[in-house]
């Protein structure tokens, strides 16, 4: 082994045991430069209990804030800044303007400030603001055009039939569907087959979000948040938002601007996903054309049986039912089982979903596919599964 392999190979090691290998007798190489600021970084958090941490004056949180997003990758800075807050308590990154600059905004930066955001001091709520907003504006960025794609071409593919009345008829899909019946000799076409967008409505489906905002749900918030605005958005659905605890908040008449959905949240409390589906069930005019979402982990604080009972009710007057345990990339949180299997058992599948997936999902739920079966075919692994 060349010398240089194995002084990179010591370096590694040093940078993966911590300050525990600076014993000489260890026969690791000594840290410098760059990678002794990393080492630095790296201790300050995760050996905290022994070399003091980053103290508690803000000059020392921003240094440090600097350093991590100077030697760091993003993703990375990302699950350090989640590590400080959680083990280090470092709450005060979120009070201080200066401070809430200089980190790297995600998900999860979004949830904290969203649960803190009644606490937080006035010179802060405007930055905590901003940082709201450019987290928004990346996720609609790369959420906005794959929804609009898949939930408009499942309406088109929903919405047609092929008895259309004549103010009905499609005449451009008509004509193509028909070009193999042309008459040369009479520069015509017979049209055997008529393709129609059929009935008209101000929407061709409702879609109903119902979503669990206690602490443990936070990401998901967030998600379906964005995921609402931009339905909203699409005049063929008509989107209604509804955010949950031991309250009820519609939060529809602010869609048009995701970020005020989300400073309407409430984050953390108690749960009665009953309740939340009295109020939703009383906001549905068109059972078989309503799709209702409940993104909820399922552990319910109010009315168990009555809960199951009206999420029945909701079934056999023919609405479309996704239960969601969580919409977020992390993947189902702990949920309540014995719900699962009892929703499992009215044919509503229970499961964790990415935000990438739920575009595709929309679209099978709008063309009333099986969603045990799209589930499925995704590789999802539902609650009945795990139970």
């Amino acid at each position: 082994m060349s010398k240089e392999i194995e002084d990179e190979r010591s370096r590694r090691w040093r940078l993966i045991l911590g300050g525990a290998a600076d014993d000489p007798a260890g026969g690791l190489k000594a840290l410098a430069g760059a990678d002794l600021a990393m080492d630095q970084a790296l201790s300050a958090l995760y050996e905290s209990d022994r070399r003091g941490g980053l103290g508690s004056s803000c000059p020392n949180v921003a240094r440090w804030l600097g350093d991590i997003r100077q030697y760091f990758p993003t993703s990375v800075v990302q699950v350090m800044q989640k590590d400080a807050l959680e083990r280090l308590d470092l709450k005060q990154m979120l009070f201080e303007p200066e401070l809430l600059k200089t980190v790297e905004p995600d998900v999860q930066l979004v949830s904290q400030l969203l649960a803190l955001k009644n606490i937080l001091p006035n010179k802060t709520k405007d930055t905590a603001r901003a940082v709201v907003q450019k987290v928004v504006d990346e996720l609609k960025r790369k959420l906005e055009q794959p929804t609009r794609q898949a939930v408009i071409g499942s309406l088109n593919r929903a919405s047609r039939n092929r008895r259309p009345r004549p103010n009905e008829i499609d005449w451009h899909r008509t004509i193509r569907a028909n070009l193999k019946h042309y008459q040369p000799e009479h520069r015509t076409l017979i049209p055997e087959a008529r393709i129609g967008f059929g009935r008209r409505r101000s929407s061709l489906r409702d879609i109903v979000l119902c979503v669990d905002q206690s602490g443990s749900m936070a990401s998901s918030v967030v998600y379906a948040g964005v995921f609402s605005a931009v339905l909203a958005s699409l005049p063929s659905v008509s989107t209604t938002m509804v955010v949950f605890d031991t309250a009820v908040v519609d939060l529809t008449d602010k869609l048009t601007d995701p970020v005020e959905v989300l400073f309407g949240t409430q984050l953390g409390g108690g749960t009665d996903i009953n309740l939340a589906l009295a109020y939703c069930q009383g906001r549905i005019r068109n059972p078989q054309d309503t799709i209702l979402v409940l993104i909820s982990d399922l552990f319910e604080g109010g009315e168990a049986r009555e809960m199951l009972k009206r999420m029945a009710t909701l079934v056999a007057s023919g609405v479309q039912v996704i239960g969601l345990l969580a919409l977020n990339d992390e993947g189902a949180p702990m949920f309540d089982q014995n719900h699962a299997a009892a929703f499992a058992a009215l044919g509503i599948s229970a499961f964790a979903c990415t935000p990438d997936l739920f575009p595709d999902l929309m679209a099978a739920a709008i063309q009333r596919q099986d969603i045990g079966r799209w589930v499925a075919a995704q590789g999802i692994v539902t609650s009945r599964a795990r139970s």
